[in-house]
């Protein structure tokens, strides 16, 4: 069978570049409806106070809107970029990081939702910490964001590596598969770290005093919960860049495909899981700021066993990788 390069590439960018923005506008329009939500709550307990939460509430919302901004840039690169030497690898390169940043940016994008609607709700509930609250929540969706930064990342390594050198089959599967793990890794670690920093707000808003603990258990509940985007982005990059002998098969093909979906796939779970033990953690910090150590190390026990559910999903893509 005989393909049009150029028919081909075109046909992997704008279905890429559809999927990016299409799936990416997702979580953000998640994020934001939440946070807006929130809002009117917060209003109706404190209208005086309405200058203050639409500002906060437009801040929370504007993080929100990164993942689904990362989505546009990749989706808009994707349509307009020159491709000096066009081939089928290059259109499946193409495919796979339209792929990888639509499906990166919904974890962030709802994620990034709960700090800004809980920003809002602390503030009617403690006015005179304000500011804190403000910090709290900026700093956690920053956080929130680092699932999707991954997915751009290798998106743009998808688009503008030369994979030419490379053997048709079965690099292909190789590179959609990049795509698909690190992508689908990040909705889970954006969505849990989201939870964290959501709690946080709560927390301090109760009990401002406990500022400096909640933050400090926000911030180690978060990078655990990023570890199943960061395995994610480990299988991307071992698929993206291990040479592979050419196949006349379809088994190699499908077993490098088959690599990258059951890191994806696996990640998102392990993610929210440690998102769910973060949230119950923070908030009971703020009740009780003198079992902070207790508190962390029991979310640290129970995270590690969500965890391992990522790890067992790592081995198989580790073992499908040296088939």
């Amino acid at each position: 069978m005989t393909f049009d390069v150029q028919a081909t590439i075109q046909l992997t960018t704008y279905a890429g570049a559809g999927l990016c923005i299409g799936l990416g506008a997702i979580g953000a329009a998640l994020g934001e409806g939440y946070a807006a939500g929130l809002a009117n709550v917060a209003l109706s307990r404190r209208p005086e106070k309405s200058g203050e939460i639409l500002k906060n509430m437009l801040v929370g919302q504007a993080v929100a809107e990164s993942a689904a901004i990362f989505a546009l840039v990749i989706a808009i690169l994707l349509i307009f970029m020159d491709i000096p030497n066009p081939n089928l690898l290059k259109a499946a390169a193409l495919g796979g990081a339209g792929i990888c940043m639509g499906f990166g940016a919904i974890g962030s994008g709802v994620g990034s939702g709960f700090p800004g609607g809980e920003v809002c709700l602390g503030m009617a509930r403690q006015p005179a910490v304000t500011s804190r609250l403000t910090t709290n929540m900026l700093i956690g969706s920053a956080v929130c964001q680092t699932p999707a930064i991954f997915s751009m990342v290798v998106a743009l390594l998808l688009m503008f590596k030369d994979f030419g050198n490379l053997p048709f089959s079965p690099t292909w599967a190789a590179l959609i598969g990049a795509g698909l793990s690190t992508g689908l890794a990040a909705i889970g670690s954006g969505a849990g770290g989201g939870m964290a920093a959501g709690s946080s707000c709560e927390s301090i808003a109760r009990q401002p005093e406990t500022f400096s603990q909640v933050t400090t258990t926000m911030l180690v509940a978060q990078a655990v919960s990023q570890t199943p985007a960061i395995f994610g982005l480990l299988i991307s990059f071992i698929l993206m860049f291990k040479a592979y002998p050419e196949a006349s098969t379809l088994s190699a093909p499908v077993a490098l495909l088959a690599a990258g979906i059951c890191m994806g796939l696996g990640g998102i779970g392990p993610g929210i899981g440690n998102g769910l033990t973060a949230r119950e953690a923070v908030k009971a910090v703020g009740r009780n700021m003198e079992a902070t150590g207790v508190i962390t190390r029991t979310m640290l026990v129970a995270q590690a066993i969500a965890q391992s559910k990522a790890v067992y999903s790592m081995i198989v893509c580790l073992v499908l990788l040296t088939r």
